[in-house]
């Protein structure tokens, strides 16, 4: 007999809700019926639309990521360097409306590195969404190394600043130290390299 099938908005509709019962109570909760009954439906509507409990966990867990580049992450083209990208990130992940998400991901930290093994598609992408978006801030004509550790720079002290903002509260100081990091930070990109073809006029001749 073949099974009911899985009903792909309403388990996105859940899965919506569990990340925000987890953001309340915290990853260790998450289990059939607590979650079941938060948001009221049947363990067995769960296992349904998820699987099994690690199944779920792992959804969670994406969707978790995902919300957090689409909180932090700047619209196309609003930004065109590495400082207001890096900027823009820090005064979204900072939000105080995001403050519970971003606890839940601290924690989900502390758990990936006791069990690396369960968590490894976490730890695999848990910077690969900010990582891209700061690469292509600094523009085609920044060395793709030189890139690549100033995004890991920038990703590593974002991180660092606000989990000291989520412990101890001092918003003030937490922000005058990101402004301080932000000043050194490249203001525009450097200029794409030059394809090395002979100059052309504007009417696409050759210039003399």
């Amino acid at each position: 007999m073949v099974g009911r099938p899985v009903n792909h908005r309403r388990r996105t509709e859940l899965l919506d809700a569990a990340v925000e019962y987890a953001a309340e109570y915290g990853f260790s909760e998450l289990s059939w019926r607590p979650v079941a009954a938060a948001l009221g439906v049947s363990p067995t509507t769960l296992v349904h639309h998820f699987g099994t409990k690690e199944q779920m966990l792992e959804a969670v867990l994406g969707r978790l990521r995902e919300r957090m580049f689409v909180a932090t992450r700047a619209p196309a083209g609003e930004h065109s360097d590495l400082a207001s990208e890096a900027r823009a990130t820090w005064a979204r992940a900072a939000d105080p409306q995001r403050e519970a998400e971003f606890r839940l991901l601290f924690a989900v930290y502390g758990r990936a590195l006791q069990a690396p093994e369960q968590f490894a598609s976490f730890l695999e992408h848990a910077v690969a969404y900010w990582m891209s978006a700061l690469i292509d801030a600094q523009g085609p004509g920044t060395d793709p190394a030189t890139a690549t550790r100033r995004a890991t720079l920038v990703i590593a002290t974002i991180r660092g600043l606000l989990l000291d903002l989520l412990t101890t509260g001092d918003r003030e100081r937490v922000q005058d130290a990101a402004e301080s990091f932000f000043a050194t930070l490249p203001a525009s990109p450097p200029p794409a390299p030059s394809t090395g073809g002979t100059p052309t006029l504007s009417t696409g001749r050759p210039a003399p």
